[in-house]
């Protein structure tokens, strides 16, 4: 089953994310290592790793790699003109040779919405009338923004057409509904438990089939994977991950492998195809950046995670 299975990852390392050598040397190693595809988030200034604008880093790796699928994890659509959107998604699938997932997402930050001037109680409405926008305009159909105004068409359209694959980024059962009304397939959080999320893909499945969509086969999964056959490493590595778990949760046992995959071989490949059987997972993105992990550790546990999906 686990042959079946494709595996992307994100960047692993964060320092130097905005500096194209560093980021498109891992998208070149992930290419190399035989990963199905490669990720970068999208976030806004709360963090010293702002993430704004990864449609113009998946441009930069677009250029340094040839065959590797180049994906965003979150590209929100309420904070943008969706016609801009449509050209700038359209340009970078023309660029990467047709090699763009694109995941799409509303956004969380009560912050970034004030920022940027838009309501939080609309984020919902806007994100599924900019998405109409863009599909429409994908397809080349005229686009007209009030009755006043002569018709617009898209140019260039995307190289995959009508448009890239789309993946939508969802949390809560609001959103989730919203995914499964549009029948577009749902990528599940990183941090939620498989309990949860095998909660969220009931609620998901019952909107795509109450809406009369057909059922989706694409299941993406992020999870943090670390595969490592020394147990003093993987101690070392589940350490760090803690910090990462909220405060909340600390006292809960057992919290860290609800989102965390650490151990050797075997292991990773029993929670992976306890993943396959629980949730029909069949897109795996391995989520990077664990600190005080090295290139050459995180190397070497890609090398074994893809050894066993081969």
């Amino acid at each position: 089953m686990l042959s079946q299975l494709k595996v992307g990852t994100t960047a692993w390392l964060w320092d130097d994310l905005a500096t194209a050598d560093t980021l498109c040397a891992q998208a070149q190693m992930a290419e190399s290592l035989g990963f199905d595809s490669f990720w970068v988030p999208e976030h806004h200034f709360a963090t010293r790793h702002a993430i704004p604008a990864p449609l113009m880093l998946l441009a930069a790796v677009a250029a340094r790699t040839q065959a590797i699928r180049l994906g965003s994890t979150s590209y929100l659509l309420p904070i943008r003109h969706p016609l801009l959107a449509a050209e700038e998604v359209a340009v970078l699938d023309q660029l990467c040779g047709g090699r763009l997932i694109l995941g799409i997402g509303r956004g969380m930050s009560a912050a970034m919405f004030k920022a940027f001037g838009v309501d939080t109680a609309n984020k919902r409405q806007l994100f599924q009338s900019h998405l109409k926008v863009m599909c429409a305009a994908w397809r080349g159909e005229a686009i007209t923004t009030d009755d006043s105004n002569a018709p617009v068409y898209l140019s260039p359209l995307p190289l995959q057409r009508p448009h890239p694959p789309l993946w939508v980024a969802a949390f809560g059962p609001l959103a989730l509904r919203q995914v499964g009304t549009l029948g577009l397939p749902y990528l599940a959080s990183p941090l939620e438990s498989l309990a949860v999320l095998e909660a969220n893909y009931r609620v998901y499945h019952e909107a795509v089939q109450a809406a009369g969509k057909a059922m989706v086969q694409t299941v993406p999964v992020m999870r943090t994977v670390f595969v490592t056959s020394s147990k003093s490493e993987a101690a070392q590595v589940r350490a760090a991950l803690a910090n990462a778990v909220p405060v909340s949760a600390r006292h809960q046992p057992g919290v860290l492998d609800e989102w965390a995959i650490v151990g050797d071989c075997h292991y990773t490949a029993d929670r992976l195809q306890e993943y396959a059987g629980r949730l029909g997972l069949t897109h795996l993105i391995v989520r990077g950046g664990i600190a005080g992990v090295t290139n050459a550790a995180q190397m070497r546990s890609h090398e074994q995670l893809l050894g066993l999906t081969t």
